[in-house]
């Protein structure tokens, strides 16, 4: 069984408002992944490697967990949420979200503990509604 049909009225008619503003979110994230605020909070994070593994460099300390991990495993997650980006109206409250200039506004996370934060942050929006 099909869900409702969704209106396509974006990119003639070939993909739903939801998924325009799913682009235009992904686009803003990926052009501002190099905010030196950002990375300020990742270097401030970071010894150099003590693991077994001679070939890293540098390892990051998860502000959850406190585990050390390699530069793939952890990301670099805002405090306060972005937020959602569903219209025009959105638009610079999810920006001044996305780039605040204080690295504070940062934390570094282990995948596993953004994951488990992010789901956190999804469900309690959800109850709130």
């Amino acid at each position: 069984m099909r869900g409702k049909r969704v209106d396509k009225a974006r990119n003639l008619g070939t993909i739903s408002e939801a998924a325009y503003w799913g682009k235009v979110r992904s686009a803003l994230r990926n052009a501002f992944r190099y905010w030196r605020p950002g990375i300020a909070a990742l270097k401030s994070a970071e010894r150099p490697n003590q693991s077994a593994n001679a070939r890293l460099r540098y390892e990051y300390q998860c502000g959850e967990c406190q585990e050390w991990q390699p530069r793939k495993q952890v990301q670099i997650d805002h405090i306060v949420p972005c937020g959602s980006l569903r219209s025009g109206a959105d638009l610079e409250g999810f920006l001044k979200r996305l780039t605040p200039e204080s690295p504070e506004a940062y934390m570094i996370l282990c995948k596993i503990c953004h994951q488990q934060k992010t789901t956190h942050e999804r469900d309690a929006r959800a109850s709130a509604t």
